[in-house]
């Protein structure tokens, strides 16, 4: 398919625009569902000493009271980290790095939550956590620059449009 007026092809335009509403349906699903993570840990059992069968396999309480603690401090964190993370991958904004410190906090949070050979979670050495934090931040950092880089091709032909209506709008039929 060809667009006489700019004689480009448009196919890939058209998968371009496939894509991102894919994408963008994603992304909408995913801020959905986060309630409904964040609140998962209600259908673990509060029985101290239980564990939980699930599809993923056996959940066990670790260092907390009960597998509803454990829960309720694993899907908090994690909430907290997909939401972060979409932040900083679709933010636009010069100062969207600055995210990338709350999320470190998070990251680094999540893995003291995760690691069940500490008693407390706060007692947890930063230094410990930075081999599998730094790699995590690298990715994101990665998708992102990947995300603005597909947008700012998708506000270039945004404005090529718009250039072209205005060329069609301005002639006399």
């Amino acid at each position: 398919m060809t667009n006489k007026s700019t004689k480009r092809n448009t196919k890939f335009h058209q998968t371009d625009r496939k894509k991102t509403f894919i994408g963008g349906v994603l992304l909408s699903l995913t801020l959905i569902a986060t309630p409904f993570l964040f609140y998962i840990y209600k259908y673990a059992p509060s029985d101290p000493g239980a564990t939980w069968e699930t599809i993923f396999g056996t959940v066990k309480a670790g260092n907390f009271g009960n597998v509803q603690s454990f829960m309720h401090a694993l899907f908090t964190k994690l909430t907290f980290v997909l939401l972060t993370t979409i932040w900083f991958v679709t933010s636009r904004n010069w100062w969207k790095y600055a995210i990338l410190v709350p999320l470190t906090m998070f990251l680094f949070q999540l893995s003291g939550v995760i690691n069940h050979q500490i008693k407390f979670i706060d007692e947890f050495d930063f230094f410990y956590s930075l081999p599998v934090i730094i790699p995590i931040l690298l990715l994101i950092m990665f998708i992102s620059y990947r995300v603005s880089k597909k947008t700012a091709a998708a506000e270039k032909l945004n404005e090529e449009a718009n250039e072209e209506v205005k060329k069609l709008m301005s002639d006399d039929l």
